[in-house]
């Protein structure tokens, strides 16, 4: 997984190749509509991207699987508060349960034929394999760390990133089906329409 996808991860984004989107992957949000320092590391990864023309549109991926929990909503309060953006080029993908989910979702139902992934490299090559082998002609920008994370922390990520890549592997060989899929909305429209 490794092997097949380290020469699609770029760590500047002034080198990461033009796409007409960038799939933001979420992370944890929290009660008061904040987003966690991974997530804005992300967020911060596909602004720039934006800002600097090498992509048109973001697709914010994450979890708003219940009413009490939503990592979509609150990166979105996030980017209106902290960027100035038209809002037509921000897309949310509530469904986005797993990195798995997200990039199926993002061929079947946003339609993404190519795709800038944004996460931390750890997280890249697990993301950027799935996205590849589901036919989306994929690079990875590797988010910059804006708020230092202590070795420990890092350690523990990669360690559980070892089962994730089992568990994508298993999901990309049998085809599974993500959680939803419901009716396209293309990346190519008006991103105001996937607001709830």
């Amino acid at each position: 997984m490794i092997a097949s996808t380290r020469n699609y991860i770029y760590a500047n984004s002034a080198l990461v190749p033009k796409r007409y989107a960038a799939i933001v992957l979420g992370a944890k949000a929290y009660a008061n509509n904040a987003v966690s320092f991974v997530f804005r590391d992300r967020i911060a990864g596909g602004m720039s991207l934006l800002e600097s023309g090498t992509v048109q549109k973001l697709l914010i991926s994450g979890d708003h699987g219940q009413k009490s929990y939503d990592e979509v909503n609150a990166a979105l309060s996030y980017i209106n508060t902290m960027y100035h953006v038209d809002d037509s080029c921000i897309f949310l993908d509530h469904a986005g349960f797993s990195t798995y989910d997200t990039m199926y979702r993002a061929r079947d139902v946003f339609c993404v034929r190519e795709a800038a992934v944004v996460t931390q490299r750890f997280h890249l090559y697990r993301a950027l394999y799935i996205a590849r082998k589901l036919g989306i002609d994929a690079v990875g920008y590797s988010a910059p760390e804006q708020n230092r994370f202590r070795r420990e922390i890092k350690i523990q990520w990669e360690l559980r990133e070892i089962l994730a890549r089992v568990k994508a592997f298993f999901a990309v060989s049998f085809c599974a089906k993500p959680k939803y899929l419901g009716e396209q909305l293309p990346i190519t429209g008006d991103g105001r329409m996937t607001r709830d």
